[in-house]
């Protein structure tokens, strides 16, 4: 991907099925061109993808598509795979999460 290219996240549409993330993506002086990505609605009724992560969910899909395709990928619609949601929630998992439980340490 180039430097010149600039990636804007322009909002969500919500359908009966999914959450539509669209995004612009400039090449200057190129029009902008637009992307859209989707999440399924059940993805988010069962808790494998959080809303406030959709966006960066999509938009890492998204670079990797333009890194792929030096910018001009072929495609400019693209579905979000139960994989890369589970890849993203296991990378994003904080720390307290991960050692929930961890047994307290005494000071003797």
């Amino acid at each position: 991907m180039s430097d010149k290219v600039f990636v804007q996240y322009v909002g969500f549409e919500v359908n009966a099925k999914a959450r539509v993330y669209i995004f612009t993506v400039r090449e200057s002086p190129d029009e902008p061109r637009e992307f859209t990505l989707t999440i399924p609605n059940e993805a988010f009724s069962s808790h494998r993808a959080r809303f406030q992560d959709a966006p960066t969910i999509c938009s890492l899909r998204l670079h990797t598509e333009l890194l792929t395709y030096s910018n001009h990928p072929p495609n400019t619609h693209y579905s979000i795979t139960n994989s890369e949601l589970d890849e993203y929630r296991a990378a994003h998992l904080t720390k307290a999460h991960q050692k929930m439980y961890t047994p307290r340490q005494e000071d003797y």
